[in-house]
């Protein structure tokens, strides 16, 4: 659900109902009631007729009549092209040759590195533009080598290019960082040979260390060019500092290993990259359509019980591991085993309803090893966009999870179902801070409903939201008649706002809280309470629907949840969060538990196969032969 001037496309509560369970609705105005027509009082079928035919007809296109007002798009990812670095400007100043001249060769051991950049004249090596300068910037004002002492590569060097060659381990292409080492100082190479293959290798490292870097802090796709779904701010990186920080220090793995994000989450991710890496295919594959109820037979099913009997827990075990001793190899679903499905069912966040179908299989035998590869090299990308200590306390919200934590020092102290927007009504992925929690929230209509929703009706109909209990308000703030307006003069662009007044019906419950934010995204109640027993719950139109909306609240203001009812006795009210309490509407398919177990999840939206696309197009750009 989405608040007043929201230009992205957004439906309240009603229309995520009637599109989940497959209602179809005769005519605009049909959906219009549907959505907007019971918020006051319960009326009987039929009560709504049809609106009126409009005062004044307008033409097509003189009253904006087919005008909508669209959702973010994704985008084809064009990386930033690589240019060859241009170093005239490090070349020496051409002098007239003297006798004495002819016999003498520039050598690093003499620290000549002025003459030594003579190798450069010819040398073609390619990085991004904003490396490029910085690596000018930095070698016209710190004229001498980082990575090169004594004519060959130094011990700085030598651990930089083990730190990039472990790049994999961080789910990155080690090829993106790789440099060409010089051979030992008593190769069969000529002094001027040596010298230029050495200034050409203190380049090169010095443009592979900064890509790194740069990756590791930032990640190596740009996420807000993939869509406007995507909001990160950028993470600035001085790059020329990079190499003044390497040229004085020799801890190289520990300044380059910092640069990566340092929280528990991305070194779960890593370790589960490395086991997984190590470890062999499924050796149980399990038919992914598999449907089974109780009662019913299937070959599939003794593959599922040896899944469960393989991980059991002290706790599983006591309850149910007799019944699996005992009808382990079953083909038969005996009743027995309903409560053992139920029970994994309800561990993976399932309703546990004991009907085996594809997402318990999912659950039970996972993703392949392929797409579990897949998903943690994404989710390491994409904490990368994030900041690297993501704060405590902090609101987590995992949009393929379907779930919203509130954790402080290392502990989820609440974990509640949620509700996301649907595929074609996606939440957003950023980051904020909470600022406050509004009781019995006043609704304010985003203008894509206005736009998108609204007018059909108040075109025939402009008395409608007075009827139906809305307030209309013009750019002054001055209360208006809604049947004052003349609805068919506008198209996308309404002067108008239009809000719910607070009630049991309102679109979003008794409660919400805000992180204000260009998304007009915010979490809150809902009278919808029955889309949280669904598996799946992309279902709202943008917003973060709660289960528990009063423990969050309570999480977020540090007080009890009969605080939060005593304050919902009194009405309308708002109450600002006074701690730093960042809030992140995060997408990641593979996430660590608190103790540190990946777990895996559907990409609801399908973005980890466009973010997959935007890193293929980016080594495109990376790759010498381009």
């Amino acid at each position: 659900m989405k608040i007043l001037g929201n230009k992205k496309a957004a439906l309240p509560i009603a229309v995520a109902a009637t599109l989940a369970l497959g209602q179809q609705s005769a005519s605009a105005q049909g959906l219009f009631d549907m959505l907007f027509g019971g918020g006051i009082r319960h009326s009987p079928q039929g009560e709504f007729p049809p609106p009126p035919k409009p005062r004044k007809m307008r033409p097509a296109g003189e009253d904006g009549g087919g005008v909508r007002i669209s959702s973010p798009t994704y985008n084809t990812y064009r990386a930033d092209k690589l240019v060859r670095v241009d170093f005239k400007s490090l070349l020496p100043a051409p002098q007239a040759a003297t006798p004495q001249d002819a016999a003498f060769v520039p050598s690093v051991t003499s620290n000549s590195f002025r003459d030594a950049v003579a190798g450069l004249s010819d040398y073609e090596l390619f990085a991004e533009p904003n490396i490029a300068k910085a690596l000018i910037a930095y070698y016209s004002a710190n004229p001498d080598f980082i990575w090169v002492s004594d004519n060959t590569p130094n011990s700085r060097a030598q651990d930089a290019v083990r730190v990039l060659g472990e790049a994999a381990s961080y789910g990155l292409t080690p090829a993106d960082y790789s440099v060409d080492v010089p051979a030992a100082a008593n190769s069969a190479a000529t002094p001027e040979e040596r010298t230029k293959e050495l200034v050409r290798f203190e380049m090169a490292l010095s443009a592979r260390v900064l890509r790194y870097a740069h990756d590791a802090q930032s990640g190596r796709v740009d996420p807000n060019r993939m869509t406007g779904y995507y909001d990160f701010p950028a993470k600035p990186l001085d790059l020329e500092g990079v190499l003044k920080t390497l040229a004085h220090t020799q801890e190289v793995r520990t300044y380059l290993e910092s640069r990566h994000p340092q929280n528990a989450e991305y070194q779960a991710l890593r370790v589960e990259l490395e086991a997984l890496e190590a470890s062999e295919e499924n050796e149980i594959v399990v038919d992914p359509k598999l449907l089974l109820k109780p009662g019913e037979s299937s070959p599939e099913l003794p593959k599922l019980l040896a899944l469960i009997s393989r991980n059991l827990d002290d706790e599983m075990g006591g309850s149910y591991g007799e019944v699996l001793a005992r009808l382990g190899k079953s083909e038969l679903y005996d009743p027995e085993l309903v409560p053992v499905i139920k029970a994994v069912q309800q561990r993976a966040g399932m309703k546990g309803d004991g009907v085996i179908g594809p997402r318990t299989v999912a659950s039970l035998a996972g993703a392949s090893k392929a797409d579990k590869v897949e998903k943690v090299k994404v989710a390491l990308e994409e904490l990368r966009w994030m900041p690297s200590d993501l704060g405590s306390p902090r609101v987590f919200i995992n949009q393929p999870a379907f779930t919203a934590s509130y954790i402080d020092n290392g502990e989820e102290k609440l974990k509640t179902r949620a509700v996301i927007g649907r595929v074609t009504n996606q939440t957003a992925f950023f980051y904020n801070q909470i600022k406050q929690v509004d009781f019995h929230p006043y609704w304010g209509v985003p203008q894509s409903i206005i736009v998108n929703e609204m007018l059909p009706r108040l075109r025939g109909d402009p008395g409608y939201l007075d009827r139906a209990g809305y307030e209309v308000t013009d750019s002054r703030g001055k209360r208006i008649p809604s049947a004052a307006v003349d609805w068919g003069a506008y198209g996308a662009n309404i002067p108008f706002s239009v809000r719910q007044q607070p009630s049991e019906a309102n679109a979003l419950g008794e409660l919400k809280i805000l992180f204000p934010n260009k998304h007009a995204i915010y979490m809150h109640d809902t009278p919808q309470k029955s889309f949280f027993e669904r598996d799946m719950r992309a279902l709202s139109h943008g917003c973060v629907r709660l289960q528990d909306p009063r423990g969050m609240a309570a999480a977020v203001l540090g007080t009890t949840v009969d605080d939060i009812a005593e304050k919902l006795k009194h009405g309308h009210s708002t109450e600002n969060v006074t701690r730093v309490i960042p809030v992140y509407v995060a997408y990641f398919t593979a996430w660590p538990d608190m103790s540190g177990k990946v777990e895996y999840f559907d990409d609801v939206y399908g973005r980890d196969s466009k973010l997959m696309q935007a890193l293929d197009a980016t080594e495109a750009v990376r790759t010498p032969s381009s």
